[in-house]
């Protein structure tokens, strides 16, 4: 019997971790928004499908690079590593600035207005969501500055009644919906979608699935990380995957594509409720939309202060972020640093204008940390216990140029956005300069 150690945490809690991070709002508003442009629920499907290969495969090669550098940082420590630090600083920057810093704020903004629905309040000047979105955020972050134990539970919390919430609609729902099974196969008297739909539903459907990486950002704080990282990584992706898909065969013969189509498009979970249960059902969904963003705002107060802090051991920030709390061990420093970022955003809503742009960035960060695998596989020739991701160099090689297409497609379809993107990336590199130690004096730590 192994036991885990106080300052770590073990294969089930990094876990959830993973599938919280993953499982946000996403699968519960972009059927809908696929219905309206795809108008074809196997076509809605095999993009699900399509998503879901890629999100393992992205797995399957971060978790050779986890293996290989089992430290705290994720794509900070591999990039600085296969790129340098600049390079490195950039993809730290990013994640401070849009990665985690804007997602925090919105999904802390999306959790108020569905708990409004939930427990209906008047609200005209918008300081009742902002205070909601406030409370979570704090009460999140003060948890985690708690230690390891306090977050670890928090998490588990969220995550097992997270999974016990979607189960039972996904039972609940194929159960109602056994009938309906036509639905699936029914297409309405429509053109055909076109390639540009179709790639962008792609391109939605895998942002959806972004997140499968989350735990090589804590990995420092992992159990026996080099054997259970792989693990983690393709295990929960794998089965969060297996969720979206059965989540969608629900919504898709609960009402048929026309009707999914439909304005409001973006309630799919609580269209496909109401029609199953009756129109009650919404604020149940609302409730669990609740779990499912709160589960994700936890995870990524978790996992995205572990960049700033290596970045700080590193000499790339101000050492001040690389203290550890004397009493908990954890960097109490970097979760309030990303929070009052993220409140930051959330009081001026300046995190809309964030997100609408990352998708370029995070797309190029995203290539670029996979291709990291061709300069560091070497590292592994004399590790026995290293995992290896297979199909090398074909898996790596589609992922980066599947990524790097999503880059192509923002540049041509959002240039302007593209270029805001582009900005926020180079305003670190000024930053960079002024923060940074000088060579002589850089080290790396690695917990």
């Amino acid at each position: 019997m192994t036991t885990t150690s106080p300052s770590r945490i073990g294969w089930f809690t990094a876990a959830c971790v993973l599938v919280s991070n993953i499982i946000g709002g996403g699968i519960f508003t972009t059927t809908g928004l696929m219905a309206r442009e795809l108008g074809d629920p196997l076509l809605i499907l095999l993009l699900w499908f399509i998503g879901a290969l890629f999100a393992l495969g992205g797995a399957m090669v971060y978790g050779e690079l986890g293996s290989l550098l089992p430290h705290a940082g994720g794509d900070y420590v591999y990039l600085r590593e296969a790129y340098g630090p600049l390079v490195a600083f950039l993809s730290g920057w990013t994640s401070f600035t849009i990665g985690f810093g804007a997602a925090v704020a919105a999904a802390s903004i999306s959790f108020s207005s569905y708990a409004l629905r939930v427990v209906p309040l008047e609200d005209g000047s918008g300081w009742v969501a902002k205070g909601l979105s406030l409370g979570l955020l704090w009460i999140v972050s003060l948890v985690h500055c708690g230690g390891l134990g306090t977050g670890s539970r928090l998490q588990r919390l969220l995550t097992i009644t997270k999974i016990l919430a979607v189960g039972g609609l996904i039972l609940g729902g194929l159960f109602a919906g056994a009938e309906q099974w036509e639905h699936l196969f029914q297409r309405p008297a429509a053109p055909q979608p076109t390639l540009g739909a179709t790639a962008i539903a792609l391109v939605i459907v895998v942002y959806c699935y972004l997140g499968w990486n989350v735990v090589s950002y804590i990995a420092g704080e992992i159990d026996d990380p080099q054997r259970t990282l792989p693990r983690i990584m393709i295990g929960g992706t794998a089965f969060v995957a297996s969720i979206y898909l059965l989540l969608n065969i629900v919504y898709l013969s609960a009402l048929s594509i026309t009707e999914l189509a439909q304005d409001p498009v973006v309630p799919v979970a609580e269209k496909a409720a109401a029609a199953l249960w009756g129109p009650q059902s919404g604020r149940l969904v609302a409730m669990l939309l609740c779990l499912s963003i709160a589960g994700a705002v936890s995870a990524m107060t978790w996992a995205g202060p572990r960049v700033y802090w290596a970045m700080a051991r590193d000499g790339a920030i101000s050492p001040w972020l690389a203290q550890l709390h004397p009493q908990t061990g954890v960097p109490a420093r970097a979760i309030l640093f990303q929070t009052l970022w993220a409140s930051i955003l959330i009081l001026s809503g300046t995190f809309e204008q964030l997100l609408v742009y990352s998708g370029l960035v995070l797309a190029l960060f995203i290539a670029l940390s996979l291709s990291t695998i061709f300069r560091l596989r070497h590292l592994s020739i004399d590790r026995v216990q290293v995992y290896r991701a297979p199909f090398y160099p074909l898996l790596p090689t589609t992922l980066v140029a599947g990524a790097l297409l999503m880059v192509i497609y923002s540049l041509i379809q959002r240039p302007a956005e593209s270029m805001y993107g582009a900005a926020t990336v180079l305003s670190g590199v000024p930053l960079y300069f002024i923060w940074r130690k000088p060579a002589s004096t850089f080290r790396r730590h690695e917990p």
